[in-house]
Formats: structure tokens, sequence, C-alpha cells
């Protein structure tokens, strides 16, 4: 069912969705595809009712600092800085012993 409603002088795209009894209710192909909803959602509680916002994922290409990694994936950056970390407190332990 397709409703248009007229709101603040915007035009609003409404649709009527079933919900389960567990609360679950699904958002329609067109918009998730619209929005870029995948496998996880905010839910924002609002004075109207329930904002539903996509979440980008950490590979998706977000933020200002993708171009100093160097296309590096978020587990290979995590590594590396964990081994940084591991040959640093050794020298720091070694440095204590002598």
């Amino acid at each position: 069912m397709l409703v248009l409603l007229s709101i603040n002088m915007a035009n609003v795209v409404t649709r009527i969705v079933s919900v389960t009894r567990k609360g679950q209710a699904t958002i329609p192909k067109d918009l998730r595809e619209k929005f870029g909803v995948r496998d996880r959602v905010l839910v924002v509680e609002m004075g109207e009712g329930i904002l539903f916002k996509p979440l980008p994922r950490p590979e998706d290409d977000f933020g200002s600092l993708r171009e100093l990694f160097e296309g590096k994936k978020a587990r290979e950056i995590l590594e590396e800085a964990r081994m940084r970390d591991q040959v640093r407190e050794k020298r720091l332990l070694e440095g204590a012993k002598g």
C-alpha cells in the first residue's frame, strides 16, 4: 500500500508493513537499496516515532583517514600497531632490567 502525505511542504512516501510478535518488520527492498541498508541499522527514538538510519560498515570507503592507510584493511593496521607495541614494550622491559 502506498500513501502520499504532505508534511511541511515536502512530499513523504509512507508504507504500511507488518510487524511480527517478536517486533520484526521488513524494510521494503527499494528503500533498503536506496539508503544502503544492509545487516544493521541505527534506531533513533523521535518525538513522532522511530527513525531507522543505515550504519556504514568499516570496509566502506568512509572517513578522511582512508588515504593515509594506502588501501590497508582495519585488521592489518591493528595488527601492525600491536606488533610495534610489543616491540616497544620488550625494549622498555630490557632497559628496566639493565
